[in-house]
């Protein structure tokens, strides 16, 4: 999987999964150019990456953003290979989310990565130029609690599969990688910092017995970039440890679930 030579844009790159992802496609031998709203934190990981490594501004909302970071890419760069969309707004109220925010969250999650694809479009390499999009077990099932994140990620699917039957006859290549759940920083605030805990509740939902980790995650998108998968396209990756492969009985069938609400009963 190596990607020496190669240039990607990474969107919501600068912390967390998307940090995670800038670092591993950059020691994979990628130049990368890092993007999002999180300046100092940006800048800090571009810094700490060295050589082959920047960061750019750039909110998925302003089309002169998203311009004005292709243009940065291409001279600073001279190409682009590879177009990472991680950029997320978590506004969410679950149904009941007002409605600007659920048109701040549908724009930044599906309409500023649909325009980036369309305007990545005259540069990124053809053929062999790929945009890998991160989606989200949320987008397979429906949630108590959540509304935009997860509408948003199962369009995703939906932009993932049109970016591939449009950028095919350049010889490019559209994928998603959908991770379940992960030790990411959210992860972190829920359980105080306690990964064993997130462990805990991973193991109840996970066939490994655990979350996730980032680098686990990010391994699959310098996967997906690499010319190791140059005849995938059109698909999504998940890398969940087994959530979405038990469903929601966890694998257990009506036996189970009906002799333990027997012996609750008793």
């Amino acid at each position: 999987m190596d990607l020496t030579g190669k240039v990607a844009l990474i969107t919501g790159g600068t912390h967390g999964l998307g940090g995670t992802i800038s670092q591993e496609l950059h020691a994979a031998g990628a130049k990368v150019l890092i993007t999002g709203i999180e300046d100092d934190q940006g800048a800090a990981l571009a810094r700490s990456l060295g050589e082959g490594a920047a960061y750019r501004r750039m909110d998925l909302g302003q089309d002169g953003d998203i311009d004005a970071a292709l243009d940065d890419c291409k001279s600073r760069f001279g190409r682009l290979d590879i177009v990472v969309h991680n950029a997320c707004s978590y506004l969410d109220e679950g149904i009941g989310t007002a409605r600007a925010d659920w048109l701040t969250s549908l724009n930044i999650n599906v309409v500023g990565a649909a325009v980036l694809i369309d305007k990545a479009r005259g540069l990124l390499t053809a053929p062999g130029g790929v945009v890998v999009l991160i989606g989200s077990v949320s987008a397979k099932s429906g949630s108590r609690t959540r509304g935009p994140y997860s509408v948003s990620k199962a369009a995703i699917a939906q932009l993932m599969k049109l970016s591939a039957v449009q950028l095919g006859p350049d010889g490019n290549r559209a994928v998603s990688v959908t991770p379940g759940w992960t030790w990411t920083p959210p992860m972190e605030a829920m359980t105080d910092g306690d990964r064993t805990i997130a462990d805990k509740a991973g193991a109840e939902v996970n066939l490994l017995g655990r979350v996730g980790r980032m680098k686990e995650v990010a391994n699959a998108v310098v996967f997906a970039s690499s010319d190791a998968a140059s005849w995938i396209t059109g698909c999504d990756i998940p890398v969940d440890g087994g959530f979405t492969a038990l469903g929601p009985d966890r694998g257990f069938g009506p036996r189970h679930w009906c002799g333990l609400m027997s012996d609750q009963g008793d």
